[in-house]
This record gives structure tokens, sequence and C-alpha cells, in this order.
């Protein structure tokens, strides 16, 4: 059965403030070696999320080590007072916040990117190698539709969900931001119920964005609507069985820190909760397990904090 066609949204917003990339080879600067470099995430933050999801398919876990930071950014401009050094090493008197996700070089102390599109590549072409049961998340050919799905995600679903609960709002404008929402789960909802992913019948990246902002959809913008509106989002079977068969794939449901998304989103929401605050989707907590993949994370000497072997992103029980 033929996909429908992805619409068409505007380009992603403008880039961060680091944007190196991993190479092949020494020349360019940045090549792949095994522990070289160390990502640091928040898993609160949907961006972290998605690497976060990635570097466990990719199974990276004794490659790439990961510093875990808190859900909630600890400095008073919206960044991480752990990360400031690196930032400062790599742009002296850096402007902004020092924020995540990081890719770091720990060979020069450095950040190498920001820049999460670019992460995820580099963590796939570079390191995730051709292991036996791990998904070609970026299959030649499929570029364009990956980016495709990046934005409908960025824009007609992130987007159009915040404000169709923006407070302040008038009643005309959220109904139109709802109806957009609307027709673009009605389209992966037509998609999902002919094939098992969003690009056909294999997990490609765009199914890792997919399901961070079907989360972000249910835990964060969900507050802010009406029920009617909640359980229209919610009338589209076959977008939250997949949604749901994915949560109990241990690369992605164990990493849900659902604590931490609520709190993070309370730090800075200055929106009312809405009916739609007691409509919950989907129940995301079946999928976090416990053991390994969910013990408690230690604090590192640098002011980090990290697991005590980088991620355990298997657990030893089913999910």
């Amino acid at each position: 059965m033929p996909a429908a066609p992805l619409p068409t949204v505007p380009s992603l917003p403008s880039p961060p403030s680091f944007r190196g990339r991993i190479g092949c080879d020494a020349s360019s600067g940045y090549y792949a070696v095994s522990r070289r470099y160390r990502l640091h995430i928040s898993l609160s933050c949907p961006h972290c999320l998605r690497i976060a999801i990635t570097h466990s398919l990719l199974g990276l876990e004794e490659t790439l080590p990961v510093a875990l930071l808190p859900a909630v950014p600890d400095s008073p401009d919206g960044g991480h007072c752990a990360l400031r050094p690196l930032y400062e090493a790599s742009s002296h008197r850096h402007p902004g916040p020092a924020a995540a996700p990081v890719l770091s070089d720990d060979w020069t102390g450095r950040i190498v990117s920001t820049d999460t599109p670019g992460i995820l590549r580099d963590l796939a072409r570079h390191f995730g190698g051709d292991g036996s049961g791990r998904p070609a998340l970026y299959p030649h050919g499929a570029e364009e539709e990956i980016e495709a799905v990046g934005r409908l995600c960025e824009y007609r679903i992130n987007e159009a969900g915040q404000h169709a609960g923006q407070a302040g709002a008038d009643a005309a404008t959220r109904q139109t931001h709802l109806s957009s929402l609307l027709r673009v789960l009605s389209s992966l909802e037509w998609r999902l119920a002919h094939q098992d992913f969003i690009l056909g019948d294999e997990m490609t990246a765009a199914d890792v964005q997919l399901w961070v902002t079907l989360v972000q959809l249910d835990t964060v913008h969900r507050l802010h609507l009406d029920a009617a509106a909640v359980h229209h989002i919610a009338d589209h079977p076959h977008l939250w069985a997949y949604a749901r068969r994915l949560a109990a794939h241990p690369a992605f449901g164990t990493h849900l820190d659902l604590d931490g998304i609520a709190r993070r989103h309370h730090a800075h929401c200055q929106g009312l909760e809405a009916a739609g605050a007691a409509v919950q989707i989907l129940d995301w907590s079946v999928h976090i397990v416990d053991g390994a993949a969910a013990q408690p994370a230690r604090h590192c000497p640098d002011g980090f904090m990290e697991p005590q072997y980088a991620l355990h992103l298997r657990p030893s029980g089913s999910v």
C-alpha cells in the first residue's frame, strides 16, 4: 500500500552554536574513535531523548560514554552549570546558556556539536556499524523523507499542540491550530494502518523523532488542552498503538523520565492547566522498568551525573 505524501512545512529553526561533525578520517579533524567523545544529555529534554534512544538502538554503550544532566536546568539563564566549563573552553565568554545536548571531545575538552540532527547522523553513520539487529536509521535515499517528518513533528505537531492550548489566545486561533494538528495525526494514522513504521516496514530515525513528539504531545501539550480536544487526539488507534509498541522496546521506554519531564515543564510553563490534563492518552509509566536500565545515577567529580557504566539501556527482564 503506497504511503500518503507528507505535508510540506517551513524549514527548521536557525542553527545552534556548535555544528562540528565526525568525519571518516583524520583529515576531518574529528574522526571516529571509540571512547574519544562524550554525550551530555538530560532525558527530560526531547532532543536529548532522541539521542539517548539512538545511542541505545545502535548499541554504543561501550563506544560512546554518556553523562546524564539534571532534569531541570540549574543555571539562571536556562542552561546547565556543569556544561559551562565546556562552553567557555569552546567559545570564550559564550553569551548564551550552556544548554544540552552536547557532544564533546575528551581529547581537547571542547564541544564538537550541539546540533541534534548532526549528532544523530554521526552516531548512525560513524559509530553504528553493521551489527546484527541494529536498524539502519538513515537508509540511503530516505534522507528527504526523514527531514520532512522532522519538520512535521516540529511545526505541525509540537508547535500546533502548543498553540492549541496557549493561554490568552482566542478560541478561533486555538481551534485553527488544533484542526491543523488533527489533520496531521489523521495522515499519520492512515500510514500506520498499512505499515509498521512511519516510512515503511523498517524503523528509521523518523520513528525516533515521531515517538518522542508523541510523548511530548501526551505528557506536556495535553495538559493545556480541553478534554474534547484530547479525546479527538486520542481517536487515532493505529498511531497510539504504534507509540505503545515502540514504548515497549528497550531502547525507547527505558529512557522515559516522566517525573523529569513534568518538573522541567512546570519549571518553565506559564500557562494554566485545562481539563485535558485529566485525560491521559497512554499510560507511559508501565514501560519504565526496574533494574540496570533504571538505576539511579551517581554524581561524578566534574559535576555531571552518570550511571555506573554510562547508560545501561538493556534491562535484564522483559519490558
